[in-house]
């Protein structure tokens, strides 16, 4: 399975939305390998690699071919008025990471990690489409309709097609924060459950510029405390922690 190959390091300074880490593009390293997974999960082991910069270059195996933009008619509360609440979440063919998308009201946030590399987007959702922009060029675009998120995500220099499906807790999109000696520590998560049981989860920390290893959330209970470097964290959902984008 391809990866995203490296290239430009990135200031972690240099985020649109230091505070939420909204629009960043970060490497992380891979998920606590204490942690059980099934072959296919997301969850990696080995070195942090530093991936997804602006100028595009870097080693991998070429993206999948983008294909036209789907248009399907939202159905009926997948439209992005007041109040809406959507949330999808689902594999990117190609690259081996999740992509999660959330919408309250116009408003959209959006994570993709495959365990080394993240990255977090913000935009707008009118009209049952989302668009999406993150640091270092990174942005995505889907089109809302039959309980799904269909489009796509540019990263790196590299374009991915995906489906994301509308997704119920404790399936979705989570995030913590800490202060670590002096250290901010900021860490994302996508928990998505399997059809056979279980769930396939995938994250990533960063303490200030240094990445660190990602503990595992409790699937069923995902915003129970971890613990990092000694200090405890309380992620939460989406809800949680969207409005400081706003």
């Amino acid at each position: 399975m391809s990866r995203l190959g490296p290239i430009v390091t990135l200031a972690a300074g240099a985020v649109l939305a230091a505070g939420l880490g909204v629009a960043s593009v970060t490497a992380a390293p891979a998920a606590d390998p204490t942690a059980a997974a099934r072959p296919d999960d997301t969850n990696t082991t080995g070195d942090a690699v530093r991936t997804g910069g602006p100028d595009g270059t870097g080693d991998g195996a070429e993206a999948t071919a983008p294909a036209a933009e789907p248009s399907p008619t939202p159905r009926s509360g997948e439209s992005a008025s007041a109040g809406t609440k959507l949330d999808y979440a689902g594999r990117v063919p190609g690259n081996g990471g999740l992509i999660a998308i959330s919408v309250r009201g116009g408003k959209a946030i959006g994570y993709f990690c495959d365990g080394r590399t993240e990255a977090w987007l913000k935009g707008d959702a009118t009209g049952g489409k989302v668009g999406l922009e993150g640091f270092g060029g990174a942005t995505a675009g889907a089109t809302l309709g039959g309980g799904k998120a269909t489009g796509w995500l540019r990263l790196g220099g590299r374009k991915w097609n995906f489906t994301a499906a509308t997704v119920k807790k404790p399936s979705g999109l989570y995030r913590a924060t800490a202060q670590i000696r002096s250290a901010r520590l900021r860490a994302g998560w996508i928990v998505l459950r399997r059809p056979e049981g279980g769930f396939t989860q995938v994250g990533a920390a960063v303490l200030d510029e240094t990445q660190v290893r990602v503990p595992q959330l409790d699937g069923d209970r995902p915003t129970a405390p971890v613990s990092v470097d000694g200090a405890t964290l309380y992620p939460q959902d989406v809800d949680g922690f969207i409005q400081e984008m706003r």
